[in-house]
């Protein structure tokens, strides 16, 4: 006989022991012709905390009778499972590589009053336990024959599950009674992390602080082409790492770098804001000072864009196409150096040769180095800070590269008279194809500090960087 519905709950959600794993107390209104649910309803649900996991997919299981069983199936995707009709014993271990719950279990009865969000990874299972049970679960990926499944056994006395029907009653397909146990199922290892242009400086500084992510380059993943957007199984992935950019300010002023650095800092970062938003991806991309004219002595992350120079420009256009991924970050950054040719090590390199240089004295901003800037963006995607724009620049008082530049001499033993202030007129003058310079280029580090990063000063880590 079926159990009656318990009508006008509260909608509700319960945190399970599994982490992610959430069951819901759905609003269930009834009268004599019947009763009628929101069965996902996604303004209400995520503002009680569901995640907001864009499915795809609708699939129900009707069985006819009681005592079917099935599973125990992990898949690589969310999904959230409720009930048309009857009543179930859901049961639910977690066999995701990593996580810190890995082979506990979790079991619930439920009724159309009921449902739960499981996250990837997480193999679920049921149990019937009235006839004519009608099994929904929405998903946010499709089948596909190259993404990975794993499965445990049910009849793994080790996981500990009360069964209110024993199992030897049970109709169980010959599959299901075949899983492997939970000491020898296959973890479901946690979406993949890729780094784009990973060899140049902030790549690297990457590659220092996602060890297993996976790498690419210009000659292996073209992002400019449209052709990208089926040269992965891109639902396998969870964050996209661009550090990819056209960084030739002056070059981009002419007629061939014009379009280059459009191609590499417009068009190619559509294209990967499209692919994250089609395929639930978090997207980093990586803006520059250059984006502003300079005349502001601050800038904020939500000043208006007025960039000078080409180069402005097309990371202008840019941050517009990456702030399209509904989950995007965009960490705005300035006067970069990291592991490879930059300002600081041709400064020491003119020191140690006893050069004297002119150095520009009235642009002024502070230093970012690498490892800071990829630890930043680190921590926002480690703490699931608000998705967004920050800026991340080492910290300290603002200089000019003039005053970088004596410091460099100082920390190399050299005199820093020996550097010689001079405005950018006189530095560019009677040079041609000189790309314009914002003058003002400190960012306000307010946004990424009340996240609870805290950047270092710029010349404690110049000087670390030259002890290096």
């Amino acid at each position: 006989m079926a159990s009656e519905i318990e009508f006008s709950k509260e909608l509700k959600s319960y945190q399970t022991a599994i982490e992610g794993l959430v069951v819901y107390d759905l609003p269930v209104h009834g009268d004599n012709r019947g009763w009628f649910k929101e069965n996902w309803q996604k303004e209400k649900m995520t503002a009680l905390g569901l995640p907001d996991f864009d499915p795809i997919q609708n699939n129900f299981s009707f069985n006819d009778k009681r005592g079917v069983a099935r599973g125990i199936h992990a898949e690589p995707w969310d999904k959230y499972v409720s009930l048309g009709a009857g009543r179930i014993f859901g049961f639910w271990v977690d066999i995701r590589e990593g996580s810190p719950t890995y082979g506990e279990h979790f079991t619930v009865e439920m009724d159309p009053s009921k449902s739960i969000f499981v996250p990837r990874g997480v193999a679920n299972g049921y149990q019937t336990l009235e006839d004519n049970t009608v099994y929904s679960y929405l998903v946010n990926d499709h089948w596909s024959p190259d993404a990975q499944y794993s499965f445990v056994s049910m009849f793994d006395e080790s996981i500990g599950i009360d069964w209110p029907i024993p199992l030897d009653e049970c109709e169980i397909s010959e599959k299901d009674k075949n899983h492997p146990s939970l000491a020898e199922a296959v973890a479901i290892t946690p979406k993949k992390t890729l780094i784009i242009g990973a060899n140049g400086q902030l790549g690297r500084a990457f590659q220092a602080l996602y060890p297993d992510a996976e790498c690419a380059d210009r000659d292996s993943l073209d992002i400019s082409s449209p052709e990208v957007s089926t040269a992965r199984r891109w639902r396998d992935y969870g964050v996209i790492l661009n550090a990819a950019a056209y960084t030739a300010v002056d070059a981009a002023e002419t007629e061939d770098g014009r379009r280059d650095a459009w191609k590499a800092n417009a068009t190619a970062v559509a294209n990967l804001a499209k692919i994250a938003a089609q395929n639930n991806i978090a997207l980093v991309h990586i803006s520059s000072d250059y984006v502003f004219d300079g005349r502001k002595e601050i800038h904020t992350e939500d000043e208006d864009f007025a960039p000078l120079s080409v180069y402005g420009q097309s990371k202008a256009a840019g941050d517009i196409a990456a702030s399209t991924a509904p989950r995007h970050y965009i960490a705005r950054t300035s006067w970069v150096i990291g592991d490879g040719n930059n300002f600081v090590r041709t400064m020491a390199n003119l020191a140690e040769k006893g050069v004297k240089p002119s150095v520009v004295s009235d642009q002024i901003g502070r230093l970012t180095f690498t490892e800071d800037l990829a630890a930043g963006i680190k921590h926002l995607l480690d703490t699931n800070a608000p998705f967004g724009t920050y800026n991340i620049s080492n910290d300290g008082e603002s200089a000019s590269w003039a005053d970088i530049a004596s410091e460099v001499y100082s920390l190399s033993g050299k005199s820093h008279e020996d550097v010689t202030p001079v405005t950018t007129g006189e530095y560019y003058e009677g040079k041609d194809d000189i790309a314009p310079r914002p003058l003002q280029s400190t960012l306000s580090l307010e946004k990424i500090k009340a996240t609870g990063f805290a950047p270092r000063e710029w010349k404690a880590a110049l000087t670390e960087y030259l002890e290096k």
